[in-house]
């Protein structure tokens, strides 16, 4: 089982997964995150080599547009209509969401295909298609359901259900109406409102979290912020849910909840370089502008085994923390691991599937590759909000700023 703390650290709000030993996830919610965020964007330029655009967007940013999407309009004769990318030109207005934060010099990513995401379902406009989480392998009970959600839907808009879902065919039908009406509302609010308009703000990152962890995996969920207490609790009202009687307001003046859990050594080892295994073994993790790389050493094991078995016991071992890691630092992109090389082909093949299997824990899609002519293992996990270690890049930052401006 698994608890869920919120609190507050450096003015940020600080979010952590932790199973019975380990923590899980973390993540620093900057105080004005727009990710998830829908607005009403003007394009600024196109670049037709690019096939895409620069959009601005709120409160004077600008972000990247691919023309892939088919845009929701906002021209003087189309009131929140579809249209062809082929048709857009400076200064025209789009509905547009965040769906990447910016990254180090790289401007947001907008698209068209806006999500409203729930705790059962997503659901999606200019996507229309049906889909289930990879994860749901119950065919018949996806047949069955599926007429359900188009007569719902209409065409309109489109729907993934995600693995929280599975079994709940009445919270599905019933979240997916409330979304639809969401969309409604934004939609319509959008041919009432000017360039730059935030029209809908994505619930903050620990409410992901809440929405994100699987029925029945939560044993407590603890803060001691009396305003994030409140914000789960009417959630929890308007969404009814088993974890509802597991929300606990922490109340100890001799010891913050930070300190309980020895928040600030988690982070720390979270963003070192070298990670020890308990074999002895270590893994070297290196965050690139490409890629993260990371290097797999026998470091001080001095078991007795032969050769052979000491690297796949230590290669073993690894696949199981790389994910572990990952999951913890939010690292994305393409990875690439040099394991120690392994000789026979039954090793490889065990490496594999067992990486395979730990990947397909980690609820962010992780895809195993393969292993390249160089003997690397490529895998690749999708990108969303920053790695942890820029997000305290972003908290050191702002601790600089303050204490200049008091200087």
């Amino acid at each position: 089982m698994n608890k869920l703390i919120i609190t507050r650290w450096n003015e940020r709000i600080l979010t952590a997964l932790f199973s019975e030993k380990d923590a899980l996830e973390l993540g620093l919610e900057e105080n004005a995150s727009i990710l998830g965020n829908i607005y009403i964007g003007k394009i600024n330029r196109i670049i037709k080599n690019l096939n895409a655009a620069f959009v601005d967007f709120g409160d004077n940013q600008t972000g990247y547009y691919s023309l892939e999407d088919n845009p929701i309009s906002l021209l003087a004769n189309q009131n929140s209509a579809a249209v062809s990318s082929k048709q857009l030109k400076g200064n025209d207005e789009i509905v547009v969401q965040v769906a990447k934060d910016a990254i180090k010099t790289k401007d947001p990513v907008l698209t068209a295909n806006l999500n409203f995401p729930g705790k059962y379902v997503v659901l999606t406009i200019g996507k229309k298609s049906i889909n289930f989480s990879a994860k749901i392998h119950d065919k018949a009970w996806k047949e069955q359901l599926r007429p359900k959600l188009e007569t719902l839907l209409q065409g309109t808009s489109g729907i993934i259900v995600r693995t929280n879902g599975y079994q709940l065919e009445e919270k599905i039908l019933s979240e997916t109406q409330s979304l639809l009406q969401i969309c409604s509302n934004v939609l319509h609010s959008a041919g009432f409102r000017s360039s730059g308009s935030l029209l809908y703000q994505a619930e903050p990152e620990y409410l992901k979290s809440l929405k994100n962890s699987h029925i029945g995996t939560l044993e407590e969920i603890i803060t001691d912020q009396r305003d994030i207490y409140q914000t789960i609790e009417s959630y929890f009202k308007g969404n009814p849910s088993e974890d509802r009687e597991k929300l606990r307001f922490y109340q100890d003046p001799l010891l913050s909840l930070a300190s309980l859990y020895s928040l600030q050594s988690v982070m720390n080892q979270a963003c070192q370089k070298r990670v020890w295994l308990k074999s002895g073994g270590y893994l070297i993790i290196e965050p690139t502008e490409a890629m993260v790389v990371i290097d797999v050493n026998t470091g001080k094991y001095s078991g007795k085994k032969e050769p052979g078995d000491t690297i796949r016991l230590i290669n073993l071992e690894a696949a199981r923390e790389i994910c572990h890691q990952l999951r913890l630092r939010n690292l994305s992109g393409i990875i690439m691991i040099d394991f120690i090389d392994m000789k026979e082909a039954s090793d490889k093949a065990l490496l594999l599937e067992q990486l395979r299997y730990y990947a397909a824990q980690d609820p962010v899609k992780t895809t195993v590759v393969d292993i390249t002519g160089l003997n690397l293992v490529e895998m690749t996990r999708k990108k969303g909000k920053k790695p942890l270690w820029e997000q305290l890049i972003a908290v050191n930052e702002d601790k600089s700023s303050s204490h200049r401006g008091k200087s």
